[in-house]
């Protein structure tokens, strides 16, 4: 009986022995929480007292690194560790490099027959874009205006702020989120501008120093320029292009009917005194025709010289010669006719043409 309880005893200091000999080893630090950023590298350390055997280290509860005291194991080039010994302390080295979304999670280290373990987190951010709808924009003096800006593809959302470099009489902004894919964040800023300057919109991460901006040069002009810069301001690149372009061409248009236009009235001009030259001619001309006319008297083309003067009359003649209008013709010879009795004769003359009447008994 005696012996079987040394036996027992003796069990059991093995086991105990055993057992604090297994536990002389331990995690004296374990690795922090880390955020880094996208395409940069992660480090996390893990410090053990003398005496281990293996270090293993897990993301997300998959083994992909260990340390042995003869080299390190490496699975993948993603995952690679630095070695340092201080005394009897070991501190191994994970680094994570070109770090991705999908290495954000649990970070663990561990020894072989421990219990003990070292935990932390990583936390992966991306730094997106910052968008503004112009460099530069032409606002009213003492007008209300309201300036945007946009951050898209952050993760996660920074927050927004604006530094203004104008002086103003009043101003506020406002975020708001919009559910995109990816999601953004939309800055508003309200002001009424008193003078010209700079505004700059500002995002920050949560947790690093990442800080990005844009600037946007702002103009004020005086209120009775407001129609011509709420145009340009409100209207696209686009659309104040084509405006430029249909003016030139419009006013192109109206100089070629202003000369085209001139070239007509110099036209008719000409024209007309032309045609006053032309009639002032002919008049002089028709004067210098008449003028003779008018100096020798009207010429009666029905005044016979034969009617004018009657022709001599012989004694023993009783009837006149006969004229004849085209060719003369020759007298009959009056002595050889003996008429009984003396003819009546008569001439009646009507306007230039003569007419002969004759009654013989």
């Amino acid at each position: 009986m005696e012996g079987s309880c040394k036996g027992v005893l003796a069990a059991l200091v093995v086991v105990a022995g055993l057992a604090a000999f297994g536990s002389s080893y331990q995690i004296i630090e374990g690795p922090k929480n880390a955020t880094v950023l996208v395409g940069q590298e992660a480090r996390f350390n893990c410090t053990v007292s003398r005496g281990w055997s293996l270090i293993m280290w897990a993301l997300n509860g998959t083994v992909v690194l260990s340390v042995t005291p003869m080299g390190v194991i490496i699975t993948s080039n993603h995952f690679t560790s630095e070695n340092y010994t201080e005394g009897d302390d070991f501190t191994s080295e994970m680094i994570i490099h070109d770090v991705q979304l999908s290495d954000a999670g649990h970070i663990k280290c561990s020894l072989q027959n421990s219990g003990r373990e070292g935990s932390a987190f990583l936390s992966v951010q991306v730094v997106g874009e910052l968008l503004v709808p112009t460099d530069s924009l032409v606002v009213i003096e003492d007008e209300p205006c309201n300036v945007t800006c946009r951050a898209v593809g952050w993760n996660p959302l920074p927050e927004l702020s604006w530094e203004i470099g104008v002086p103003v009489s009043d101003s506020s902004f406002h975020s708001v989120l919009e559910p995109d894919d990816p999601p953004s964040v939309l800055s508003i800023l309200a002001l009424t501008p008193r003078g010209s300057g700079n505004l700059t919109c500002v995002a920050k991460m949560k947790g690093l120093q990442a800080r990005d901006s844009r600037t946007i040069n702002l103009t004020v002009a005086p209120p009775h320029l407001g129609s011509i810069d709420k145009l340009d301001s409100s209207l696209p690149t686009w659309a104040i292009v084509l405006l430029a372009v249909s003016f030139s061409l419009l006013f192109v248009l109206i100089i070629v009917l202003i000369v085209i236009f001139c070239c007509c009235c110099v036209s008719r001009r000409e024209k007309t005194e032309s045609s006053s030259l032309r009639k002032s001619a002919d008049v002089e001309t028709n004067q210098e025709t008449l003028e003779p006319k008018l100096k020798n008297g009207n010429e009666n083309y029905g005044y016979s010289a034969e009617s004018a003067s009657p022709p001599a009359k012989s004694p023993g003649s009783s009837l006149p010669a006969q004229p004849s209008s085209r060719q003369p013709q020759q007298e009959p010879d009056l002595h050889q006719q003996a008429p009984t009795s003396r003819p009546h004769v008569s001439f009646y003359t009507v306007g230039p043409r003569m007419t002969r009447n004759v009654t013989l008994v």
